[in-house]
């Protein structure tokens, strides 16, 4: 392999580790919540003390899919209870990056369920320009995909939430979350910097502030837009977002109530940021994310 740590990722489900292992060994039970994966098929043993081998296909969009192939090279169970399953890949496939690599699963009963884990590398084909691809971007998506797919297994087992479920809610989420930056972000740039809109410094006047405000409430509209995607995690900006958009709408009705009632007006933009904003606090309650996983593994007690 090339000369990098490779990737781990770690998680603590609070199952049982038969349940784990059914969950990651067998292709139907794989196949739903990993997203590296669009399909796994076993192939034929020819006997029990042959490796289990395997064909997997990625789907990449615009109707093109990755494939490859794949085998457990072998599985260990040890008198603690913990349990070793590895494996080798590789693709021939040449839109795939991935030549070969190779890797582990591990499963380690504790007394708040099952630390499940893995650690796998690989050797990337095109040259140097594949290696830079790879340490730039893909190795970094491919950390980030295993760790989403770890905690998108953890709420399956965890919480009962099916993997297409936590799929729509995390795409619910996003759309939500992107709205609202994007209507921050459009508000902050256009009216208020590029085209310094008259009725924006008319609704400042009205406030009894002067006009020069308008450029610096832009950049404030701006920084929301931002920390609304940095806060990505945080369901409370949500939250935040609402109250915003309650005082901002009590401030037009009380300062300029003749906008109440224009075209595009303050109503049915603060009510729809509103809206936006209920259902993205909504759907983010239970939805995957790659940040509950470790991607270190942990300094063992002395």
């Amino acid at each position: 392999m090339q000369q990098h740590p490779g990737i781990y990722v770690e998680i603590l489900i609070r199952g049982d580790i038969e349940d784990v292992w059914r969950h990651t060994q067998r292709p139907e039970l794989h196949e739903p919540w990993d997203l590296r994966f669009t399909k796994i098929q076993y192939l034929p043993r020819p006997s029990e003390d042959k490796p289990q081998r395997f064909n997997y296909t990625t789907r990449i969009g615009f109707g093109l899919q990755i494939s490859g192939r794949g085998e457990s090279t072998g599985n260990r169970e040890e008198a603690t209870g913990r349990r070793t399953s590895a494996l080798k890949f590789w693709s021939a496939d040449p839109k795939s990056l991935i030549e070969e690599g190779s890797g582990y699963w591990q499963y380690i009963p504790t007394e708040n369920g099952v630390r499940f884990l893995t650690w796998y590398d690989y050797r990337t084909r095109f040259g140097g320009i594949g290696r830079l691809l790879d340490r730039v971007l893909f190795r970094r998506l491919l950390g980030w995909a295993t760790a989403w797919s770890f905690d998108r297994l953890r709420l399956q087992i965890d919480k009962g939430l099916e993997p297409r479920v936590t799929f729509r809610l995390s795409a619910i989420h996003a759309c939500s979350r992107a709205a609202i930056a994007f209507i921050w972000l459009w508000q902050g740039l256009v009216p208020k910097l590029l085209v310094n809109q008259a009725d924006e410094r008319a609704m400042i006047t009205a406030s009894h502030l002067p006009t020069v405000l308008v450029p610096v409430m832009g950049l404030i509209e701006i920084a929301i837009a931002t920390c609304a995607i940095l806060s990505w995690q945080s369901r409370s900006f949500f939250l935040l977002n609402i109250l915003a958009m309650a005082a901002a709408f009590a401030n037009v009705a009380m300062m300029s109530p003749s906008y109440l009632t224009a075209a595009f007006n303050p109503v049915t933009l603060n009510l729809a940021m509103i809206a936006l904003s209920l259902v993205g606090y909504i759907a983010a309650a239970e939805i995957p994310t790659a940040s509950r996983c470790l991607r270190k593994p942990p300094r063992e007690s002395p």
